[in-house]
């Protein structure tokens, strides 16, 4: 058992990126650690086979669905690295031939399907396929590797899945056509339906919903131009002007959102490295396809040459031999958790060397990064923009904001099913260090969102009923306001419509200083059993003085809250309630009032400070 990391060590390394380290050297140097880091795991899975364990965890019992598919990615991107004349290379593919044999009767659906049809139709390229996989094996694959397991024909529907899955069905179905599979038909037509979903559900604005129109959106739905992309390069199809026009947009928030730290997205689910390596996806084949101007492509290269050092020595741990998402502090949701240890590893990896491949396709392999790049962001990128990602009867929009070394991501993006209730998923201006989500948090933990307990039991909060988003520059800064006629009564998969308190919402951003204004407004007098506002932080050492809460240490000096009668704040250091995607936090910050008469309007302010 490893020994418990200080208080000291952990915020070090939850704040690891507020003094930038900037990438010395090329990413392809970077990403040649990817290799080793396999080769362990396929000496590993040799030697262990369905036994294997990392960390305590027995991946072969953790029914991760997608597990046969990565591990094929992961050992075949150790063969394509094997040079031919490599004498270790015949073992390697007797090797590779016994894991498929052992994995081919296992669960492995949609994402796994494929990542190993995938990994199949590049060996057959590189002409290594018949003496990596038996025939008889081969044979199960081409009858088990089948977009039909998850989409209904004749119709073509997706069956419960998420929208962005027509995607990975058409890739499925391209990579079918040419192991000679299939014909186009099918390939054709998720070519033609997931196009439509994307046009019907992205509208004027190019992101996609992940919802069906209901307005859910996160990195996901900016990655999503680059990832159709990237199956149309690598099952040989032209990108048509329409994608490298959506890419473009993707590339945009990319660029506005990138901190020279190497530190990506920071709002949505299932963040860790995956909210960095997004980044490194969309800007590689941004700069492949000729969609970022020659100095875009400069130091977009730089940033992606920063992500490949963050991710080798902030999220691998070397003791572990492992991606590390869940201790140190750290915390990611159900989707990813540690029981997917291996997955992960193979699938974080293949993501690195795959927009390696892509930089370097670019014309970038080798190339030294700038190292100006902060001061290039700061200077090349807008301070403040707006990304409308949906209108209509609710909007959904993205506000990026720069301030110095801090990004901050007003993401107001909260609909449909599943994840309103999580705060990473809250209408707040998220930035590493200063303010995130919790992961798979609920209602339990109403970050920075006051929350109002009913006498009828009812607990409401406003997250996702969102109109007329508007921006403004006010003197020193900017100004971003909404209204929402309802609030969200929680307790369902659903937002749920409770008309009884509408707000208008007003966020200030000056330089060092944020402002969140509510004014609530009942429709008709209101029993309130109750209105609570807590503030998970990062800083540490607190005092209170009244409803300010000052800090000693930390990128957060102080937070102060007007319209609430009393805050309190309690040391939550090692708490597993209160983590981060990257690291722990250290301090809760809770303002209450009790019970009264909500019968005139009640204004709620927050103020952070923060250097």
């Amino acid at each position: 058992m490893r020994p418990a990391l200080s208080v000291i060590t952990m915020a070090v390394l939850a704040l690891s990126h507020a003094a930038p380290a900037l990438a010395t050297k090329p990413l392809h140097q970077t990403v040649e650690q990817a290799y080793p880091q396999l080769d362990y795991f396929f000496q590993k899975l040799v030697k262990e086979r369905d036994g294997i364990t990392i960390d305590g965890r027995a991946p072969f019992q953790s029914h991760d669905k997608f597990l046969p598919g990565k591990i094929a990615t992961g050992l075949a991107d150790v063969l394509l690295h094997t040079p031919a004349d490599d004498p270790r290379l015949p073992g390697m593919l007797r090797d590779y031939a016994s894991i498929a044999d052992l994995t081919v009767g296992m669960e492995n659906d949609t994402w796994g399907i494929y990542y190993y049809i995938g990994a199949l139709y590049k060996l057959k390229q590189a002409g290594l396929l018949e003496r990596a996989v038996r025939p008889a094996t081969l044979e199960q694959l081409r009858k088990k590797l089948d977009w039909r397991t998850f989409v209904r024909v004749p119709a073509y529907e997706l069956i419960d899945l998420p929208t962005n899955y027509y995607g990975v069905a058409f890739s499925i179905a391209r990579l079918r056509l040419l192991m000679g599979w299939e014909d186009a038909q099918a390939s054709d037509v998720l070519l033609d339906r997931m196009l439509k979903h994307y046009a019907d559900y992205s509208g004027t604005y190019g992101f996609s919903d992940e919802t069906d129109g209901q307005g859910r959106f996160d990195r996901y739905s900016i990655l999503l131009a680059a990832e159709i992309c990237e199956r149309f390069i690598e099952t040989g199809l032209t990108v048509t002007p329409e994608l490298k026009a959506l890419l473009r947009k993707s590339a945009d928030v990319a660029l506005n959102a990138a901190n020279a730290d190497g530190s990506g997205f920071t709002m949505g689910r299932s963040l860790g490295p995956y909210g960095e390596t997004a980044m490194l996806e969309i800007l590689s084949t941004a700069a492949y396809l000729g969609v970022l101007t020659p100095e875009e492509k400069e130091y977009a290269y730089a940033y992606s040459a920063r992500i490949g050092e963050r991710y080798m020595t902030f999220w691998y741990d070397p003791s572990l031999h492992s991606v590390d998402m869940w201790s140190k502090g750290r915390r990611t949701d159900t989707y990813r958790g540690k029981h997917r240890i291996l997955g992960e590893n193979f699938s974080l990896l293949h993501q690195l060397i795959s927009t390696d491949e892509m930089w370097n396709r670019a014309g970038m392999k080798n190339a030294v990064p700038r190292a100006d790049l902060a001061a290039w962001l700061e200077r090349a990128r807008p301070a403040f923009s707006l990304t409308r990602f949906a209108g209509g009867e609710y909007d959904r929009a993205l506000a990026i904001w720069r301030d110095g070394p801090q990004v901050f991501s007003l993401s107001m993006i909260n609909g449909g099913p599943s994840q309103h209730a999580n705060s990473p998923y809250y209408p707040l201006p998220f930035s590493y260090g200063i303010v995130s989500g919790i992961a798979d948090s609920g209602a339990a933990h109403p970050q920075l969102l006051p929350k109002f307990r009913l006498a009828d039991g009812s607990e409401l909060i406003a997250t996702a009923f969102l109109k007329n988003i508007r921006t403004s520059d006010i003197d020193g800064g900017h100004r971003v306001t909404y209204r929402q006629d309802a609030l969200t009564k929680l307790g369902k998969n659903v937002p749920v419509k409770d008309t009884r308190i509408a707000v208008e919402t007003e966020y200030t951003l000056r330089h060092g200083v944020i402002t969140r204004t509510d004014t609530y407004t009942p429709a008709a007098p209101l029993d309130v059993a109750g209105v609570s506002l807590d503030f998970a932080s990062f800083s540490s050492g607190a005092t209170v003085d009244g409803n300010t809460i000052a800090f000693r240490d930390g990128a957060v000096r102080t937070f102060a809250v007007d319209g609430l009668a009393s805050c309190s704040a309690a040391d939550v250091t090692g708490s597993e309630a209160y983590r981060a995607p990257y690291g722990p936090m250290a301090t809760l910050a809770a303002c209450r009032t009790g019970a009264f008469t909500f019968d005139k309007p009640l204004r709620i302010r927050w103020t952070i400070r923060y250097q």
